[in-house]
């Protein structure tokens, strides 16, 4: 039985703080969710508009009627934040004032058992955050990909020490039986990894998260969307980026770091790059979770908010 949409936000006042500083009227929210930092976003600014973006159908049902009191103040849009110029122009935008992705699944997602995101229930292989994208599932993935594929997923998305033992008995498994379900291949991880915890993890942990995120596309599409939000960013807008797991905040970090340069040339030499700085770092150190937010959300402990104020290089320099 399909679950209510509920999540809480996280890292909610500080990221629109962050946001909505710049006095923008024209927002985006890359990761719609359950609607909580967009409605935050437009309490705070009465004469602003906001697109809404999730790849995830229930996600947009929950977030629409929860907004509805905003009217045509707010549009959703379903897909994903990649997309985030299609959707913008589709409403009118050419430029927006202010960017949000809180990026990864969402507690509704996790805690739903039918969308076979977790081990804690008994659910088919699916871990699609659209499930009506006709895009293969875990189970597909599963089924198909070579040992070699599968152990580099593991390894390259989860840290998973055992990655390779862990394909290569998933492979030979399914020559006689393919796979289907959370509980067949939780039951196989505790006995490769065994059942104690790796680094305060139950067994299973690496090895679904790798394949929600390989599922997803999830890293691919952060970086696509970063560079998206560089070119549809107006000057003196805010990107702001809240992330979950140490692979995505690389990600983020990375980006925001070269485009804050200057120059990228070797320093023993005259400078000929002739970069443009396009983006100017706002949080020195990322922030995390207040000990009364952690106390209220758990799933709040890994978040780290990063954000910047993207300059007014013509696009045309990126």
């Amino acid at each position: 039985m399909t679950q209510p949409f509920l999540h809480q936000s996280v890292l909610l006042e500080e990221s629109v703080r962050l946001l909505t500083e710049g006095n923008g009227h024209r927002f985006l929210d890359g990761t719609l969710g359950g609607g909580g930092h967009s409605e935050l976003v437009l309490k705070k600014n009465p004469e602003c508009h906001l697109v809404g973006i999730d790849r995830d159908p229930l996600a947009i049902q929950a977030a629409t009627q929860r907004l509805q009191p905003f009217g045509e103040r707010f549009h959703a849009w379903h897909g994903t934040f990649s997309q985030m110029e299609e959707a913008a122009r589709q409403f009118g935008w050419e430029s927006l004032d202010g960017i949000l992705l809180d990026i990864g699944v969402s507690s509704p997602q996790i805690d739903t058992p039918d969308r076979g995101f977790s081990f804690r229930f008994d659910a088919p292989l699916d871990m699609r955050m659209d499930p009506s994208s006709g895009a293969p599932t875990a189970a597909d993935l599963l089924n198909t990909l070579s040992a070699k594929e599968l152990a580099d997923i593991f390894w390259l998305y989860g840290e998973e020490r055992f990655s390779r033992p862990i394909a290569k008995a998933i492979v030979a498994r399914r020559e006689s039986k393919p796979w289907a379900g959370t509980k067949e291949l939780s039951e196989l991880l505790e006995r490769i990894v065994g059942r104690s915890h790796q680094h305060g993890l139950p067994p299973p942990t690496r090895v679904f998260q790798a394949l929600r995120i390989a599922v997803n596309h999830e890293l691919e599409e952060l970086e696509e969307a970063l560079k998206a939000a560089e070119r549809i960013l107006a000057p003196d807008g805010r990107l702001v980026v809240i992330s979950f797991h140490s692979l995505e905040d690389r990600i983020v970090k990375h980006f925001l770091q070269h485009a804050a340069l200057s120059c990228v040339c070797p320093p023993s030499l005259p400078c000929t790059c002739h970069k443009q700085v396009t983006f100017e770092i706002l949080t020195k150190k990322p922030f995390t979770a207040s000990d009364e937010e952690l106390a209220r959300n758990p799933r709040s402990s890994c978040a780290k908010l990063r954000a910047a104020r993207r300059t007014a290089t013509p696009a045309e320099y990126i």
